[in-house]
């Protein structure tokens, strides 16, 4: 069933107002900063993440994770077009897209694809999809991405091989509005291996940590609150966002990643919470 973010606008302004007023950004300085700025003032964050089992040949493999492009109206091509740039100069081994590509329409995804098709990673790009990609049109999102030769994991995954030892790549249909099945996902999977699991909403982390096959999840979502209060993080938070909003954190043993993705929703702000391309590299732990 199809969910409603209950954010106001008057609410979120208010709050974008008090927080520039009270940093000192005010007036047309701290109205342009925070909607003309900060929403392309793209940032690239890297993490280092140990993994229990991980096989040595894995050590220092590179992840590089983009999500919530949400192209138009408030998000445009030229943007993503950069960011798909600067990610393809970190020369990642994969690419994982977590989700909500559209906002208001999925015929945007025709516009998006070919530049997401330009994504460069040694093992191949991999998506899954977010709540409004199902809220618009999923097939039509899942048919853009896979005509550009994107694999789109709905309860899927892919073993990544490395000198005879495999990682798991798993992802999940939305959490939200889809029907998300791990163990279906990892269906035939390689006994024993650690997974890498991609779910649009990161929320769902305290159910897939007790399950103790996932080392790591990668999500999205939130796009870290958009606006970011100093000392009390994001007072807006969506469905499925609001526990694990931005950040790493270990859950029961299992890592969490939420990037603040790339795009905007409306208001289209940001304040402290840059758009962001996520590098995150696989550490050994015996």
């Amino acid at each position: 069933m199809r969910g409603s973010i209950k954010i106001t606008r008057r609410g979120f302004l208010k709050a974008v107002g008090a927080t520039t007023l009270g940093l000192g950004i005010s007036g047309l300085a701290g109205y342009g900063y925070v909607f003309y700025v900060e929403p392309r003032w793209l940032s690239i964050e890297r993490i280092d993440v140990p993994i229990y089992g991980l096989p040595e040949a894995f050590d220092g493999f590179k992840i590089v994770c983009m999500s919530d492009f949400h192209l138009h109206p408030y998000t445009q091509i030229d943007f993503i077009e950069r960011a798909i740039s600067t990610a393809n100069e970190l020369a990642p081994d994969v690419v994982c897209l977590l989700g909500d590509y559209v906002f208001e329409g999925a015929d945007s995804i025709y516009e998006l694809a070919p530049v997401l098709a330009e994504l460069e990673s040694t093992y191949g790009v991999f998506a899954v999809l977010g709540n409004h990609d199902l809220w618009t049109d999923a097939a039509i999102v899942r048919s853009g991405l896979e005509a550009v030769g994107i694999r789109v994991l709905v309860n899927e995954s892919v073993p990544l091989r490395l000198g005879g030892d495999n990682l798991i790549l798993a992802g999940l249909d939305d959490g939200w509005s889809g029907e998300p099945d791990l163990s279906l996902a990892l269906e035939g999977s390689p006994q024993g291996s650690p997974v890498i699991m991609m779910l649009h909403e990161p929320d769902f982390a305290d159910h897939y940590a007790r399950d103790g096959r996932v080392r790591l999840q990668l999500s999205g979502h939130t796009h870290g609150g958009q606006v970011r209060i100093p000392g009390l993080g994001g007072p807006f938070r969506p469905e499925y966002g609001r526990k694990y909003d931005d950040g790493l954190v270990e859950i029961e043993g299992m890592w969490l990643y939420t990037t603040r993705g790339i795009g905007v929703i409306g208001p289209p702000a940001r304040f402290n919470c840059r758009p962001e391309i996520t590098e995150i590299t696989l550490q050994y732990m015996p």
